[in-house]
């Protein structure tokens, strides 16, 4: 329990972290200011995904067109809040927390068709539904978010998370707490810890690393030190991607005994035996384990891959789409642009990068509608509250560069674990986000 001085300085903290979010809500709503004339036009838009992405840019072009004809394409009854599934996997979140109706995000003036987006022509721009409905368009966004390829690892089914020391935190809210209860089990008797990342781009690459480092501080309480034994397996020759920040974690796992592989990829797991197979550049390695935690490939959804907007000579394992990455407009179909995870960009696949990426494409597009030229561009803005223990934090942002891109400089050392950057990613990420959805960040 609280001291008093301690209430004192959690409420204050709270204030803070809660202002600075406001402020940064502030910047970027400036992208558009308030009372902006609305563009009247006829044009139809199709919007393929209703995850982050594509909820945020539906509301935001709501706000800036008149009589434009948008159309939503989803078949998800729910929304989930990904950036909470890491809390849920530890036990430090519910999976309600993470849990919504995709119908309570969409504004007035948006037509949902509640069905997967089943091809895309972008020759004769349309999109065909599962039930075969075809929507013609004038401009398409693609946002459908990317899948999760478990079927990439021999043996491996979604039935085992939660069972045989497995778990697997990206499948969804409720296998989050599988994930958790797996987790838990090993927190409390020790053993061998095995936690792995794909070869391929994936969605916040700071998850696994994230995942590591609570189950070390959690088994470090439960179970004590000298009781288990923590490996991650890296899947090249670095921690992340930014060096300055795969060397900060590099030196935060040596002090936390965290040992390190690298250059292992997850082939093929055994769970009976509770085997985990790895290809390496020196041939394949067995390691045994008591609890594994599996972060599968990542790809684009086949209707994206089918599609001709994928790249033909980057990623063609994976399929992300061909857009420029200053302006998220297709490079070949000028009246298609790409947001979120299946963007086809060397960064971004966070909800932080959304939030920048989303107000680019509007400019692009309603300065297409006008008759003019947008100025705007991404970056490659990317943001991860990278967790190191429980109750700390790193404020981790960066761009296309690997430049470090602070919105705090001077108040949140980036390369520090804080108190406060816990607190902005356990208190203010999600009321960012939400706006965010609303269209008002």
């Amino acid at each position: 329990m609280l001291t008093v001085a301690g209430q004192t300085n959690y409420l204050a903290s709270r204030r803070a972290v809660l202002g600075l979010a406001a402020a940064g809500l502030a910047t970027a709503a400036a992208l558009r200011p308030a009372g902006a004339a609305r563009t009247a036009t006829k044009a139809r838009i199709v919007i393929v995904g209703a995850g982050a992405a594509g909820t945020a840019m539906a509301n935001r072009l709501v706000e800036r067109l008149d009589g434009a004809a948008i159309t939503l394409v989803d078949g998800r009854a729910e929304h989930w809040y990904q950036p909470g599934l890491s809390l849920v996997a530890a036990g430090l979140r519910p999976v309600s927390y993470t849990v919504s109706k995709t119908t309570d995000w969409l504004p007035q003036g948006v037509t949902l068709v509640a069905e997967a987006a089943a091809a895309i022509d972008p020759v004769a721009k349309t999109v065909a539904t599962t039930s075969g409905k075809r929507l013609p368009y004038d401009f398409l966004i693609v946002a459908p978010g990317l899948v999760l390829d478990y079927a990439a690892i021999d043996g491996f089914s979604l039935d085992l998370i939660g069972r045989g020391g497995i778990g697997s935190l990206y499948a969804g809210p409720d296998y989050a707490a599988k994930t958790w209860a797996a987790a838990s089990a090993f927190a409390d008797k020790g053993g061998k810890g095995l936690f792995t990342r794909p070869a391929t781009e994936m969605k916040c690459a700071g998850a696994p690393l994230k995942h590591t480092f609570l189950i070390e501080d959690i088994a470090g309480r439960r179970a004590g030190k000298g009781k288990y034994e923590i490996t991650y397996a890296a899947h090249n020759d670095a921690l992340f991607s930014v060096p300055i920040v795969s060397e900060k974690v590099r030196m935060l796992f040596q002090e936390r005994g965290i040992k390190t592989v690298y250059g292992h990829v997850l082939k093929s797991v055994e769970p009976g035996r509770r085997i985990a197979t790895f290809a390496t550049p020196k041939g394949d390695q067995q390691m045994a384990y008591d609890y594994l935690h599996v972060i599968p490939p990542q790809r684009a959804p086949e209707v994206i891959r089918q599609s001709g907007l994928s790249w033909g000579d980057r990623w063609t394992d994976q399929g992300w789409v061909e857009v420029d990455q200053k302006t998220l407009r297709h490079r070949r179909f000028p009246e298609v642009f790409a947001i979120g995870d299946v963007a086809g960009v060397p960064k971004g696949k966070t909800a932080a990068s959304v939030k920048w990426q989303v107000p680019v494409v509007e400019d692009h597009l309603v300065a297409t509608i006008e008759g003019r030229q947008s100025s705007a561009a991404y970056d490659g803005y990317t943001s991860c509250p990278l967790i190191t223990r429980v109750g700390r934090a790193m404020l981790v942002e960066f761009d296309y560069n690997n430049n470090l891109t602070p919105s705090f400089p001077g108040i949140i050392a980036p390369l520090e674990e804080l108190w406060i950057s816990w607190l902005m990613k356990e208190v203010a990420l999600k009321a960012t986000y939400n706006a965010m959805l609303r269209g008002r960040a």
